[in-house]
Parts: C-alpha cells; sequence; structure tokens
C-alpha cells in the first residue's frame, strides 16, 4: 500500500518502510523539529468565566 508523505507530499510504501508515515529520514525528522519548535499547535478558547453564585446556606454576611 502506498500513502503521501505529510511532509513532502511524495508516495512511499507503508508495508516494510522504517520510516512510515514518511518517505524518508529526512522528512522524519522535519517533521520533528516541527514538534520541537511547537509550530504544531491545537487551538483553545479561553472559557467564558462567569460570576460565582453564592453558596446556599450562607449569609450575606460571611460574604462580604
Amino acid at each position: 500500500m502506498k500513502v503521501k508523505c505529510p511532509i513532502c507530499g511524495r508516495e512511499a510504501e507503508y508495508e516494510g518502510n522504517a520510516f512510515r508515515p514518511f518517505c524518508s529520514e529526512r522528512c522524519r525528522l522535519v517533521d520533528l523539529g516541527s514538534w520541537i519548535e511547537e509550530r504544531y499547535r491545537v487551538p483553545v478558547e479561553d472559557p467564558v468565566s462567569e460570576p460565582e453564585a453564592p453558596s446556599p446556606g450562607k449569609d450575606k454576611k460571611e460574604l462580604q
């Protein structure tokens, strides 16, 4: 089975390929370098903080 290398796009054999899913050691090292330099990131949204509601059973005097 042939797959496309995620770095250069060249087709490479999947079975028996020591560098899979990459086509070569060079592409594998390019990918590793991208991880090390933190080029790959998952976007994260900051949660919207809501005002904290008073706990049931507490007096208003305790909260002040």
